[in-house]
């Protein structure tokens, strides 16, 4: 009844109707697990919450994406209401000031906050899937009270620190050291494309920590932010997600707390391999939210363009596009929701998750180029949202484990299941 209560104060003031029969919390693991044809209807309190997010979207994000993308803006207002919307922390329990909901509410979330800006929702899913989800698993309680609880409300948002320059996909090759120094830790080396990271007020960061075992000797650190010894390169000026901050994180004897130890020496791979299969649900969402604008961007203009005298949406060529759009959006989301669901009944969700992510991202790319088919020469110009669709779509093949990654890991799971290899 606690997450009812505290669904009504937080949505009570968007004059939605919260009578207790409809807002009935089925978030709990063994609630939620349900078989594929269940998929077809949600339960109705992520209804409400779908809902709610949509019309807030609409409302607080669409009208500026468009500005947000030119100028690069970090959109600060609006990471602060869905701080109050209990958005920025949705899975973490309400006694570290979280929302105490379930990842299905989470991937809704992150759809429709995508539907109206892409680069606003990859600051949102950053800071619940990346930095906050580890810190739920693995933290002690002191470090939750230091690193997690201020990181519920959106005034202040983490980042997470795996990629390299040189080693991309290979997680396991990381040349960042720390080193032991009685009673500090001392960082050297250099973090890639760190999402978030000239906003950030703390970071998890994974470094070797015994070069002899390999990925065996990677561990896991929170590194507050700003802090000595830390630097940050550049704001990189990117193809899409240009509101949100990506920057390098650079370490020069920077000296941390023995007590920053996430996890056990030596467990870092591991938390951030589990990170990553959480984290690439809500990609997948990201990407679901971006093909669904950019269908309903080529709906609409196919429904006023006019060409041989009627709107081109009567088009069969036109209409056939539209359908192998909408077949592999739904497609795509089905995957999505299926491997939160997994992930909210504690079943193993790595290949789902991996499914959802490849189909969603692929999907978006494809439904995005064919909105710009569609609108012709108005979807390259930026009057019009198609080809900002179309550029931050693109990331989501690349970032949190390329497709081709996806692929792998989807096949390995594939392999072990059927005892092939």
């Amino acid at each position: 009844m606690a997450a009812f209560h505290a669904c009504v104060r937080r949505f009570s003031h968007l004059g939605l109707d919260l009578g207790a029969k409809s807002c009935i919390f089925k978030y709990r693991s063994e609630i939620i697990y349900y078989t594929i044809t269940a998929l077809a209807s949600l339960p109705d309190t992520h209804q409400m919450l779908r809902q709610t997010l949509k019309d807030w979207s609409d409302k607080e994000l669409k009208p500026i994406a468009g500005k947000l993308d030119k100028t690069a803006m970090y959109p600060k207002e609006q990471i602060l209401q869905l701080g109050q919307l209990g958005i920025m922390a949705v899975d973490i329990p309400e006694k570290y000031g979280g929302a105490g909901m379930d990842y299905l509410s989470y991937a809704l979330a992150i759809e429709e906050i995508s539907r109206g800006c892409a680069s606003t929702a990859v600051i949102v899913s950053v800071n619940n899937s990346l930095y906050l989800g580890p810190l739920k698993s693995y933290a002690t309680e002191a470090q939750k009270q230091q690193f997690l609880v201020p990181f519920t409300k959106g005034d202040k948002v983490g980042c997470f620190a795996l990629s390299e320059p040189g080693n991309g996909s290979d997680a396991g090759a990381a040349s960042t050291t720390a080193k032991d120094g009685g009673d500090h830790w001392i960082l050297n080396g250099t973090k890639a494309w760190i999402t978030n990271g000239h906003e950030a007020e703390a970071a998890v960061v994974f470094a070797t920590t015994d070069k002899s075992k390999k990925h065996k000797g990677i561990s896991a650190f929170l590194v507050p932010m700003p802090t000595d010894g830390l630097s940050l390169g550049k704001k990189e000026d990117k193809l899409g997600i240009k509101a949100s901050s990506t920057c390098y994180l650079i370490f020069e004897d920077c000296r941390i707390p023995k007590d920053n130890l996430l996890g056990e020496l030596g467990d870092g791979f591991k938390i951030a391999m589990k990170t990553l299969d959480a984290g690439r649900i809500g990609i997948a969402s990201q990407a679901v939210g971006i093909g669904q604008a950019a269908l309903e961007c080529a709906l609409q203009y196919s429904g006023q363009r006019q060409s041989f005298g009627k709107p081109i949406a009567k088009l069969q060529a036109i209409q056939m596009k539209l359908a192998d759009m909408e077949l592999r959006l739904e497609s795509a989301r089905l995957l999505t929701w299926k491997a939160a669901m997994i992930k909210d009944a504690g079943k193993p969700y790595t290949k789902e998750a991996a499914m959802g992510k490849l189909a969603a991202s692929e999907a978006a790319t494809f439904i995005s180029h064919q909105a710009i088919q569609i609108l012709g020469g108005m979807g390259y110009v930026s009057d019009m949202p198609a080809e900002r669709h179309y550029r931050d779509a693109r990331i989501t093949e690349i970032y949190e484990g390329t497709s081709e990654i996806q692929r792998l890991v989807i096949a390995g799971a594939l392999l072990k299941e059927y005892q092939v290899l």
